[in-house]
């Protein structure tokens, strides 16, 4: 019995589609910046729909979409008939991909948006199907290849349509001016949204902050490190500049050797590690984990790089970890 080689059949597949996706190129054209400033200039929402393996490729782009704050959702062509059309406004946008583009099931819907004058960007490989004949924006695909034995599995096709709208999508993030800011919004939860935490999402500030003047004692430092809870006390000067900080293990050693009235300058460490509000989260946790510490001064970008800084916040391990920063 002869033996398969399955990693020689995965590796042809692969290559066919790669060959295949390459075509791609040949439809960025007057369409895909037609259906831009469509996207962009649409007051309603982005409405996905598409048949079978096309709808499944519909449905994961109208996620993406959505993802990067463009109000998108998808609709089932054969549902249309039966009362989801009314989800369809004049002012949205129906993007409906279809392969052959004669697909039966989309019937229904392409009358429902040419009769009420919604637009369509259409999204097939044939030029002179039932899809592009009634579409406002005429998206034709080239023809691939199929990548499984037959040539009939979609695979190249549910491929090269995916990649089209990825790179649409990409194209309006850069006219929309897409930040990892408005990112951040979308994607609070997950690995993405905490690896985009900056220290001023989760520092603390006002009254929070366990601070000190440094003509003070060590008694009432203590007080401080015991009503904030946070193990530590920033030791600062006139002019609100930071000066030392006092942990509590700092006060432990220092009680054999100091009265409790002494002043704190006797026993505080001098230059605190400082981070900006703008650096990572993560990195934040990298400082604390390399220096064996567990809060981090806080200051503003434009102080950061200054000898005198004044205390803006303080991150704790605690607040990292509670985030899921890792």
């Amino acid at each position: 019995m002869t033996k398969i080689n399955y990693i020689k059949i995965a590796k042809k597949a692969a290559a066919i589609q790669i060959a295949e996706l390459k075509k791609v190129n040949k439809i960025f054209n007057k369409t895909f910046i037609a259906a831009i400033n469509v996207i962009s200039s649409c007051r309603g929402k982005i409405i996905f729909s598409g048949q079978g393996k096309s709808g499944l490729i519909a449905r994961k782009i109208s996620a993406t979409f959505s993802s990067v704050g463009i109000p998108s959702f998808f609709i089932h062509p054969s549902e249309t008939s039966h009362g989801d059309s009314g989800a369809i406004e004049k002012k949205d946008v129906l993007i409906i991909i279809s392969y052959s583009g004669n697909t039966s099931e989309l019937t229904s819907i392409l009358k429902y948006a040419n009769r009420f004058g919604i637009k369509i960007i259409g999204c097939a490989s044939k030029k002179d199907s039932m899809l592009l004949k009634a579409s406002d924006i005429k998206i034709l695909l080239p023809k691939v290849r199929e990548a499984d034995p037959l040539g009939m599995v979609p695979s190249s096709s549910t491929s090269i349509s995916l990649l089209y709208f990825d790179t649409l999508c990409i194209a309006l993030m850069n006219k929309m001016k897409f930040s990892k800011e408005k990112f951040k919004i979308f994607h609070s939860g997950g690995n993405i949204g905490q690896n985009l935490l900056l220290v001023k999402d989760i520092m603390l500030t006002g009254k929070k902050l366990p601070i000190i003047n440094s003509n003070k004692t060590i008694n009432e430092a203590i007080k401080i490190i015991n009503t904030k809870k946070l193990g530590i006390v920033i030791v600062t000067r006139s002019g609100g500049y930071v000066k030392g900080i006092i942990s509590d293990g700092d006060i432990r050693r220092a009680i054999k050797n100091f009265n409790k009235n002494d002043k704190i300058e006797k026993i505080m460490s001098q230059n605190p590690i400082f981070v900006s509000s703008h650096t990572p989260a993560s990195k934040a946790l990298s400082i604390m984990n390399e220096k064996k510490i567990t809060s981090l001064c806080v200051t503003s970008e434009k102080e950061i790089n200054k000898k005198n800084k004044k205390l803006k916040a303080i991150v704790h391990i605690h607040n990292l970890l509670n985030f899921g920063i890792k």
